[in-house]
């Protein structure tokens, strides 16, 4: 595919649920499937409503290879019911959150693969495939992913139509179980659609969170046989916000390595990094990390055990980590723990069943402690450094950081296989 100058975010018929067909759109909702808590949070979610869309992005079966048929059934099935229904017609969706002083504003739309996208972290091969055999066996991409650009900062251009929109009913709006209050809207006249083209022609972006959903669609257009520029595989579903006038939240995305306890884990630092045992619970230890100089971690394996690791050896960052590198890659926390501690003190094989990402402090010490395992607790990277090191080329280690508000999964889904999008 030929690579154009700038973004281009094309309108699709949305799938959305029939209000009269479940409880409520907050019980049919879910975060994106990477921060969905496995099996606890499933479970959750299916039982809040038959027909939760947690089915559809996480599905399980007693036969594994069988996970991604019952999702494409499914989807199918709820069609067929009417629980899940298309637009009348092809539109860009203005998507708001809010809640407290956070307020997000972007638009949902199906982006062309072939545009000025900018990554900032590797991928797990893995989890790119299962998401593809996902999607290639539904036809459908079930939730945007997040990337951020930078605009005007002044109400023009899309953000000109987004703010009008807005003044307007919404779609739908609900509340989810996080506090945040989501509204959609849809755009399809021609001249909003026009004004919005022509902005983001200028513009280039940065994946903010779903750089395996990016990858898959991707992959997937490439195994398309005989796919053109206007395939629907050819773009994938997206949510654009313009930071400049909407700032995102940046977090970090925490360790959980299940297979080696916490004694072990500071044994095997004594003499690489200082070790001090923090008093107090994980609030007090999250804030004492924040105000720590330097590379540093929270080391647990509990709730009652936390120790901060600071002060590495330099002759084992210089051993460590690649000189290829800026420096500004080369002081990233994620590199160190990745490349001093993951690789060379603890060697922890680079495996999803041996390294587990949670974007929750907590929820992260709960599992360290359930499986008796270790959870290394990281700080957030700005989205300066992150857009920096992504217009040099260079991918930060996977799940260095994390974007939020993140949309939520369930308000609108694009098909594949119906020659509409």
């Amino acid at each position: 595919m030929t690579s154009t100058d700038g973004l281009r975010l094309l309108p699709f018929r949305g799938l959305r649920y029939a209000p009269d067909r479940v409880s409520s759109l907050t019980a049919v909702t879910s975060p994106p499937y990477d921060v969905v808590v496995r099996p606890d949070g499933v479970r959750e979610l299916e039982t809040a409503d038959p027909y939760n869309i947690v089915r559809l992005i996480l599905p399980h079966t007693a036969d594994p290879a069988a996970r991604h048929r019952q999702a494409a059934d499914t989807l199918h099935r709820w069609r067929a019911e009417g629980v899940l229904r298309p637009d009348d017609r092809p539109a860009l969706y203005v998507y708001e959150q809010r809640s407290g002083e956070v307020l997000q504003r972007g638009l949902i739309g199906a982006l062309r693969l072939d545009g000025p996208v900018l990554p900032h972290e590797d991928v797990i091969p893995e989890v790119v495939e299962d998401r593809a055999a996902l999607m290639r066996e539904a036809a459908a991409n079930f939730e945007p992913l997040l990337l951020s650009y930078r605009g005007q900062g002044t109400a023009t251009g899309a953000t000109a139509v987004i703010e009008r929109t807005v003044q307007s009913a919404p779609l739908l709006a609900t509340t989810t179980e996080d506090g945040f209050a989501h509204r959609l809207w849809a755009v399809s006249d021609p001249a909003d659609l026009a004004a919005i083209d022509a902005d983001l022609a200028r513009r280039e972006a940065l994946i903010a969170d779903g750089h395996h959903r990016w990858a898959t669609y991707q992959r997937l257009y490439e195994q398309q046989p005989g796919a053109t520029s206007d395939s629907p595989w050819a773009s994938g579903l997206v949510l654009l916000v313009d930071t400049a006038r909407y700032p995102l939240q940046v977090r970090a995305i925490h360790r959980v390595l299940p297979h080696l306890p916490v004694g072990k884990a500071l044994m095997g630092v004594a003499g690489a990094f200082r070790v001090r045992r923090l008093p107090g619970g994980l609030s007090a230890a999250m804030e004492t990390l924040e105000e720590t100089p330097g590379n540093a971690f929270v080391l647990a394996g509990g709730p009652d055990s936390f120790h901060l690791l600071d002060r590495p050896d330099p002759g084992l960052l210089d051993r460590t980590i690649r000189t290829d590198r800026p420096e500004a890659w080369r002081r990233l926390d994620a590199t160190v723990l990745h490349s001093a501690l993951l690789d060379e003190v603890w060697r922890i094989p680079d495996h999803p069943s041996d390294i587990g990402y949670l974007h929750h402090a907590e929820a992260a010490v709960a599992q360290a402690a359930r499986h008796g395992g270790t959870a290394v607790l990281m700080r957030a990277t700005s989205e300066d450094t992150v857009r920096q090191l992504a217009q040099c080329g260079v991918t930060m280690p996977r799940k260095s950081t994390s974007f939020g508000p993140k949309p939520a999964t369930g308000l609108v889904m694009r098909t594949l296989d119906d020659g509409e999008n």
